[in-house]
């Protein structure tokens, strides 16, 4: 086989190394993005859960004091 041939076959190698390299990288980040979009999912419905209990806590207050009336 020619030197041509191996050189050509070395640049694409290359190539797919620098490719693979990039995704890596990008497989990485994406990694951390979705962590830090599930903590803040979790810490989302922790303060929807919070705020829904308060709503129910003063629609029952309310009911009372109508009652009491």
């Amino acid at each position: 086989m020619s030197e041509h041939y191996f050189n050509a076959l070395e640049q694409k190698i290359d190539r797919l190394l620098t490719r693979l390299q990039q995704l890596e990288r990008e497989n990485g980040h994406l990694r951390d993005q979705e962590a830090r979009l599930r903590e803040e999912r979790a810490q989302l419905l922790q303060l929807h859960d919070q705020t829904r209990d308060k709503v129910e806590g003063m629609i029952s207050r309310l009911k009372a004091l109508e009652q009491q009336s």
